[in-house]
């Protein structure tokens, strides 16, 4: 399991960090020259050449040496700076809306952007959902010695650095992404268990599809939802998606497992539930019955069964990519001998 980062040393070590180095260059800024040295750059003996190699480099400016930390820590700071105090419970399954533009350096030989690529822009979309939708509760289950959100088996409040666990990732490719071409990345939870938060991922055709509202300040243009007579949403917006990948993360205080729906509760993203269900199982490990789902003037109630009812939609598809973990035991250590052995693997 691949650690992708603690967020116990984000707040007191990185942000004042980058704060003071951020004053630390205003602040030389203003004894820099930056007209002489802009005619320079442009007039200069070797223009043409300076010129070609910035062209070059904004080009591919995502694919450069820590672009990547500078991606994700963005998406760290961005939400911590100005995401909204409150979101509405209907938020809990809504996408996050990134987007990027494929650099010449991410291009392989079939001229389109390589598969490889795909899971440095992940990381970036999921840092933007998850610090979006969580990070409060984050900060909140960390400090679980006060607020003892999470007790181990003697009732005792569980402590340790508050981190998160990539556990898995799985891509299914659709359509190629030619160079510089744009594309959004829709990332929104798709479910949870015991164990594990689900995300989904839709790499889309960038300003093909546009939301029909936000949870807070607009933030582009919308669409007028459609609905058919049978209930059935109109529009067929797969034909838009180049790929489609699923993330599964888990929550750790220390060692020990943090249950994903006492993070999301602690975001205020949980409704009231019945006494001792937490992510569609009762305390024996009994599914609780549903019935059926309240509506109110078409528009279905956030109440728990309807989390409920989106939780078990999206794990019939979670469930067969955490099945896959079982192949690792088809590892027999080349029992039955190899191929070879090859050198710039």
């Amino acid at each position: 399991m691949a650690s992708v980062g603690t967020l116990s040393l984000f707040f007191p070590v990185f942000v004042p960090a980058s704060a003071a180095a951020l004053a630390y260059a205003g602040h030389r800024a203003f004894y820099f020259h930056w007209r002489v040295w802009l005619w320079k750059f442009l007039t200069g003996p070797g223009r043409n050449s300076r010129v070609l190699l910035l062209v070059f480099l904004v080009l591919n400016w995502k694919s450069l040496p820590l672009a990547w930390t500078v991606r994700v820590f963005h998406a760290f700071l961005y939400h911590v700076l100005r995401r909204p105090k409150n979101l509405p419970p209907r938020a809990l399954f809504h996408f996050s809306i990134s987007s990027s533009r494929t650099s010449l350096l991410e291009t392989d030989y079939n001229m389109h952007k390589s598969n490889s690529t795909y899971f440095a822009d992940l990381d970036v979309s999921r840092s933007h959902l998850v610090t979006h939708l969580l990070g409060p509760a984050m900060a909140t289950v960390g400090d679980n010695a006060k607020n003892r959100l999470v007790l181990d088996k003697d009732g005792k409040a569980v402590t340790g650095g508050f981190g998160i666990g990539l556990g898995a990732v799985f891509c299914s490719f659709r359509r190629e992404i030619a160079p510089l071409e744009g594309y959004e990345m829709w990332s929104r939870i798709l479910s949870w268990d015991r164990k594990w938060l689900y995300i989904v991922t839709h790499f889309v055709v960038k300003g093909k599809v546009r939301p029909t509202g936000w949870d807070g300040r607009r933030m582009g243009p919308t669409r007028n939802r459609v609905v058919l007579a049978d209930g059935e949403k109109s529009g067929d917006w797969s034909k838009h998606v180049f790929a489609t990948a699923i993330t599964k993360y888990v929550f750790k205080l220390g060692r020990f497992t943090v249950h994903p729906a006492i993070v999301i509760e602690a975001n205020g993203l949980l409704p009231p539930r019945p006494d001792g269900w937490r992510g569609g199982e009762s305390e024996t490990g009994t599914p609780v019955d549903l019935g059926d789902i309240a509506d109110v003037d078409g528009e279905t109630v956030w109440d728990w069964k309807h989390v409920e009812q989106e939780r078990r939609k999206g794990l019939q598809y979670a469930e067969h990519f955490s099945a896959l973990d079982g192949t690792n035991s088809l590892f027999d250590g080349g029992e039955d001998g190899s191929i070879g052995s090859f050198p710039l693997g």
